[in-house]
């Protein structure tokens, strides 16, 4: 089934596994999340630390100081942490004695036994607008980086993350351009980053950033997309328009596309204040889903191609001495560590809830009943306007349409309902057969009547997608002896070209 697609998958993996070809891309196939503290109820972090061990694929997290419980709890879990320097702390840091106390105090103490990956100084101290905060930030940076060096700890790297509030203009990205008051501070920053080989930090949230019409758009769903004239470059999501739009704004200040930029925080709540507009659980679900998917796909953006993104989604618990309802409901889990929603971070045994003992699972008369098959047609009232961009974005994107087009087996009738029913079917069945992939701009429903007709068969999760993902786990294993030799680099990105192609079948 599907020889195209499987075709191309051997063929990539073939392109990818040979000894010739240049792996440039410093991947990982993995995510990060923002653990906080503004809560009461947070279970202790040695309990945090042997969930997200056990449970979960987060290899990666970033906490909004350097506390040492935290440092500790992480010890041999092979999860890296990130700390961060608070604002107000930063001016001290400018003098390299302080900076040397500050790596003594509370680096040494826990490095090389838990792996400290970044230290950042401050947070968003654009947004904040603190001129002496401001002022003292990257000379504390500098400071910092000379301290580890001095102390022989080269593989941590220091950076500092901004609000997207930087920007002047990003819509459409080609127009990207840092505030001038900002540009001022960036340039030499950038410079920084540029000459030690450190990543410039940001924190894109199509939350702030979306209006009612975009909605769909700034949470992966399909959507009229936006086309950039100056670039010739399409966009289907709110998160590479922000992403080129910085891109952008770094090419224009400086030349510095080269830098690396690795995402310090991207979220969407799953609740909110009533009838506040865009959040719900289904948006937070489609929006993080999706972005956990996109950036280790390999996929970039328009302007970025090829890339995959370092990325840490906001947050990991749901923290409820937060300001604003929305604030308290950004997390991917409940204090208990039951799942608000999985994004794809989950491993086979669940999370524990009420309480339970992380690693153990619960009993097996808790195994959820087998899902009821469901497939997604179009809604009686929906136009064929509207259907057509439908079946057009589902087609470009890579969705099997071969059985609709003239000599296929659901070809007739032709007529646009018809061809939108399957490609909005199979759009569905291939892409998490969640609720939000059947929407379509609210032209589509889900119905557990099975539309196939005569030759015409709409594939559904149990049957041919099935198959489908046997034979592309043979492909895998096929190759796997191939994987013998090959650099950490290589391994690491062909395992995740694989995990990402088996991912979307899933």
């Amino acid at each position: 089934m599907e020889k195209t697609p499987l075709f191309l998958l051997f063929f990539s993996l073939h392109i990818l596994l040979a000894p010739s070809t240049a792996i440039a891309a410093a991947a990982s196939c993995s995510i990060g999340v923002n653990y906080g503290f503004w809560a009461d109820n947070l279970p202790p972090p040695a309990q945090v630390a042997a969930f997200l061990k056990t449970h979960t694929t987060i290899d990666r997290i970033k906490i909004f100081d350097a506390n040492p419980d935290v440092l500790r709890a992480f010890a041999n879990t092979g999860i890296s942490v990130t700390v961060t320097v608070a604002n107000a702390d930063v001016p001290s840091l400018a003098k390299l004695p302080a900076a040397q106390a500050w790596i003594a105090n509370n680096i040494l103490p826990f490095h090389p036994q838990t792996t400290i990956r970044y230290i950042l100084v401050g947070n968003e101290v654009l947004y904040w607008k603190d001129k002496t905060v401001i002022a003292y930030t990257l000379p504390a940076m500098k400071t910092l980086h000379h301290a580890l060096h001095l102390a022989n700890l080269t593989d941590i790297r220091v950076s500092t993350p901004h609000a997207l509030s930087f920007l002047a203009a990003s819509e459409p990205p080609s127009t990207g351009m840092f505030r001038r008051f900002d540009a001022a501070i960036l340039r030499p920053i950038l410079d920084f980053h540029n000459r030690t080989k450190t990543p410039f930090m940001v924190n894109p949230y199509p939350f702030f950033g979306f209006r009612p019409e975009t909605l769909d758009y700034a949470v992966f769903r399909p959507n009229r997309g936006l086309y950039d004239k100056a670039t010739r470059k399409n966009y289907t999501n709110m998160f590479d328009e922000q992403m080129d739009a910085i891109y952008i704004a770094m090419k224009k200040l400086g030349n510095y596309e080269g830098v690396e930029i690795v995402i310090a925080e991207t979220g969407w709540p799953s609740a909110g204040d009533p009838n506040q507009p865009g959040v719900s659980l289904e948006n937070a679900l489609s929006y993080n889903g999706n972005v956990v998917k996109h950036v280790n796909s390999g996929k970039g953006t328009p302007l970025m191609p090829n890339r995959t993104f370092e990325t840490y989604i906001f947050a990991l618990f749901n923290e409820n001495l937060k300001a604003s309802v929305s604030e308290r409901n950004y997390g991917l889990f409940k204090p208990d560590f039951s799942p608000v929603y999985d994004v794809g971070v989950m491993r086979s045994t669940p999370a524990p809830a009420n309480g339970g003992t992380p690693g153990k699972a619960p009993p097996s008369g808790d195994s959820p009943a087998p899902a009821e098959k469901k497939w997604c047609v179009p809604r009686p009232e929906a136009s064929d306007e509207a259907l057509q961009r439908n079946l057009d974005y589902v087609c470009s994107l890579g969705v099997d349409c071969r059985p609709i087009q003239s000599g296929g087996p659901c070809f007739s009738p032709n007529t646009v309902r018809s061809h939108a029913s399957y490609a909005m079917n199979a759009y569905y069945q291939s892409h998490g057969r969640e609720v939000y992939n059947c929407d379509f701009e609210h032209t589509g429903v889900l119905t557990s009547s099975d539309p196939s007709y005569e030759t015409c068969s709409y594939p559904v999760e149990g049957s041919k997608m099935l198959e489908q993902k046997s034979v592309v786990k043979a492909a895998a294993s096929s190759v796997s002896a191939r994987l013998v030799g090959l650099t950490v680099q290589q391994m690491v990105v062909a395992t995740c070209f694989v995990v990402s192609v088996l991912f979307h079948l899933v």
